[in-house]
């Protein structure tokens, strides 16, 4: 990652992360910013576009409009989770079927990518209907998208997939065919640092 591209990213995620105070009281700017400096020290020898590289995913999550920002430190690993916190399913994930599978299944219209292979070309991982329900918790998201969660392996050999939304003041979670895609369905990332 460019010295530019790097600041220039720190410096997003400290605004945002000062601006949303709600979704990490306990934290310190400056234990993350350490993190991400000892992040970026123990990866400077690597190629910077590598999914393997955190701040490469991080670069990919703001990128792509997940507007990530730390949402929990774990106390006992020291890790800090990072998650796309933007209002609505990230733009530029959308209009994927759940996984290769779903995607290849489909005869006609198919789209170019989907949420599984995205997620682990970027390093993150899709959250599950669990880290969901507790992003919601600093939200409302997905007033008018909705967001491909990790699928149970019991609904995913059925050939389904879940996704979540935010509609009536509560979160749902639905079911669809994996190898279905929507202009407003897109997923959301975990990242631990």
């Amino acid at each position: 990652m460019a010295q530019a591209q790097y600041n220039e990213l720190i410096d997003t995620l400290e605004k945002r992360f000062k601006k949303n105070m709600h979704r990490h009281p306990s934290i310190e700017w400056t234990d993350v910013e350490n993190k991400l400096l000892a992040c970026l020290r123990s990866e400077n020898l690597k190629t910077s576009e590598q999914p393997n590289n955190k701040l490469y995913s991080l670069l990919e999550m703001e990128r792509t409009g997940g507007e990530p920002d730390v949402v929990e430190f774990d106390i006992q690993s020291e890790d800090i989770h990072f998650a796309d916190c933007s209002k609505e399913s990230p733009i530029g994930r959308r209009s994927v079927c759940y996984d290769s599978e779903g995607q290849n299944s489909r005869k006609e219209h198919r789209p170019e990518n989907n949420a599984v292979d995205m997620a682990a070309d970027m390093g993150i991982k899709v959250l599950d209907e669990e880290e969901y329900r507790y992003l919601q918790q600093f939200g409302p998201f997905d007033t008018k998208t909705s967001s491909w969660l990790k699928t149970p392996d019991e609904i995913r050999k059925l050939g389904g997939a879940i996704f979540g939304d935010f509609r009536y003041g509560k979160v749902f979670v639905y079911h669809n065919g994996a190898q279905s895609y929507y202009s407003a369905r897109g997923f959301r990332g975990l990242l631990r640092f």
